[in-house]
């Protein structure tokens, strides 16, 4: 005997809500074993791909690709053992089908144009809107570029511009040039090049970030000589131990983790007028897809890893992130940011903070540079390893005592680095 039993999209992440089915791995009619890959999702956090429940055999796709589905809501029917073990259960959440009308699916591009009573707006739009006095009349006739036509935070801020420019008072007698009202028009040769999905989000949460923050950034100086000449010592023997590289980014992680211990008022965010102080440190890592885009995944209880966890916990998240093969939960919770502006030559920036956390910590490129050591027999010029930090930090909670201390107390820690550590 066999059920037909319904997969809904599972729960993956606590902010996330809703997904974009990328594609389907498997047809209808063909069978699948119990966690494999079966379809691949988008939300806004990363693109995943959802196990089997269990084995069986797809016997029908409820939401077709490029469709919006919410959480919890059926995507698709498996035809599977009635008497499946407990090893077999659903790792997602599975009902048994209900002779009701599975819940609805947003398809916007679908949607009739006498009725956009379902079309979905997001909780920042539906804000925004309310913020504004858009009426819910006024934002269903809105064209949108998000998915399946979606309105975006975009739309709506450029038809405020528009609606705006078309006010008596804006229009000061005649229309408002294109330089007035912040649009562009295209000259010969121009190439139109829509932002992906990823590029978006990256674009709100920064603009967001801004709003929110008060941003401020201090810089300092490096010597990063003894770490330099350790790697230089151990990233062979390490290799050909562990098959695996080993860099001078878990070194830097290792003294900022500690320097967060010190520093507790760094490993903060802020809700309001209040303050959340972290018990865990865990440290989200920038990192560069080849597609240009940037993700962040992060390393939980950062403070519990011995150098070598951090080696490899590190070179894990980076690989896994350049296949896109993370996990929504990797991208979740972190409390302070961490970026290598030194791999792109560069010497030192001014890094935008990751919202809802209050500070980011970026390090330029390592080079040598001529520098005055102190010994007994006088001042001398030598060659030494070093590099700049630049620490961006919210000055709303953070002020430049504080965010500048924290800064030198990384330092601090990189330039007293044991030659001596084992790994």
């Amino acid at each position: 005997m066999s059920d037909i039993i319904e997969i809904v999209l599972p729960q993956m992440g606590e902010s996330v809500m809703e997904g974009t089915i990328l594609k389907w791995l498997k047809k209808e009619g063909e069978s699948v074993q119990a966690d494999e890959a079966l379809l691949e999702v988008a939300t806004d956090k990363v693109d995943t791909e959802i196990p089997s429940p269990q084995t069986g055999i797809l016997h029908k796709i409820l939401v077709a690709e490029g469709k919006v589905a919410q959480v919890g809501a059926p995507i698709a029917q498996l035809q599977g053992s009635a008497a499946a073990s407990p090893e077999s259960e659903p790792k997602s959440q599975i009902s048994t089908p209900k002779e009701k009308t599975p819940a609805p699916i947003h398809d916007v591009s679908q949607a009739p144009s006498t009725d956009r009573r379902k079309r979905f707006f997001s909780p920042l739009v539906k804000k925004i809107a309310k913020e504004k006095g858009i009426s819910r009349q006024e934002l269903e006739s809105l064209s949108g570029t998000g998915a399946q036509g979606r309105v975006t935070k975009k739309d709506l801020l450029k038809h405020l511009e528009l609606r705006g420019s078309s006010s008596p008072a804006s229009r000061k007698g005649g229309l408002l040039s294109h330089s007035e009202t912040g649009l562009s028009i295209p000259g010969s040769g121009d190439r139109i090049v829509e932002m992906d999905r990823m590029r978006r989000i990256i674009s709100d949460r920064m603009i967001a970030s801004k709003q929110i923050s008060a941003h401020v950034s201090s810089f300092v100086e490096v010597d990063v000589t003894n770490m330099v000449l350790w790697r230089n010592q151990h990233k062979r023997a390490f290799y050909e131990r562990e098959q695996e590289v080993l860099s001078l980014t878990p070194l830097f992680i290792q003294s900022l983790v500690k320097a967060i211990k010190d520093f507790p008022q760094i490993n903060v965010s802020v809700d309001g007028y209040r303050i959340l102080e972290k018990k865990d440190i865990n440290i989200g890592v920038a990192v560069a897809l080849p597609s240009g885009n940037l993700i962040v995944p992060v390393i939980p209880k950062a403070d519990s890893l011995s150098l070598y966890g951090l080696v490899k916990k590190l070179n894990d998240l980076v690989r896994r992130a350049r296949k896109n093969a993370l996990k929504p939960q990797e991208l979740e919770g972190g409390t302070y940011t961490f970026s290598n502006l030194g791999s792109f030559g560069n010497l030192m920036g001014t890094p935008i903070i990751m919202q809802p956390q209050v500070a980011i910590l970026a390090v330029g490129v390592v080079q040598k540079r001529p520098s005055v050591l102190e010994t007994p027999q006088g001042d001398a010029i030598v060659v030494r390893q070093k590099m700049f930090l630049s620490h961006s930090y919210d000055h709303r909670v953070i002020d430049g005592s504080l965010g500048g201390a924290f800064a030198r107390r990384v330092g601090d820690y990189m330039e007293d680095f044991d030659p001596e550590t084992k790994i």
